[in-house]
């Protein structure tokens, strides 16, 4: 039986379903190292902004998949991902600004959440009945 996401129209670089699992294995350890680094570096002065940010970021990124998946609504979870993409380029801001090291290792996951923000966008844009459900 085809699924819902399995019948929608998708864009042309629309990575294979195998290829998910090892990018978000990869992604999560980065991102382990990323926030260990950083909260290792001694200094860290806008520490009371970071902690909200990734809180909220990540709430988003979690919240996303019920979003697209459970509710099946293309524009709220595009709405999602740019919040995550604004939040990310804060985070990834203030983790530079602290640790180059702790920023560096977020660099493939801010390239992944473009990649998502694309392909969630282009769904949006290729699947028009869709979009009574957005």
């Amino acid at each position: 039986m085809q699924s819902w996401y399995d019948g929608l129209v998708k864009p042309k670089f629309t990575p294979p379903k195998k290829v998910f699992w090892p990018v978000w294995l990869t992604l999560y350890a980065l991102i382990a190292a990323a926030l260990i680094v950083y909260f290792r570096t001694p200094t860290k002065p806008w520490l009371t902004v970071a902690i909200p940010l990734l809180v909220v970021h990540f709430l988003a990124g979690f919240s996303w998949t019920s979003i697209f998946f459970g509710k099946k609504k293309i524009l709220a979870a595009l709405l999602d991902l740019l919040f995550m993409d604004v939040t990310l380029v804060l985070i990834l801001l203030l983790f530079f600004l602290t640790n180059p090291l702790a920023g560096a290792l977020l660099v493939p996951y801010f390239c992944w959440c473009i990649l998502a923000t694309y392909l969630n966008w282009s769904l949006w844009r290729l699947n028009p009945p869709n979009r009574e459900q957005s």
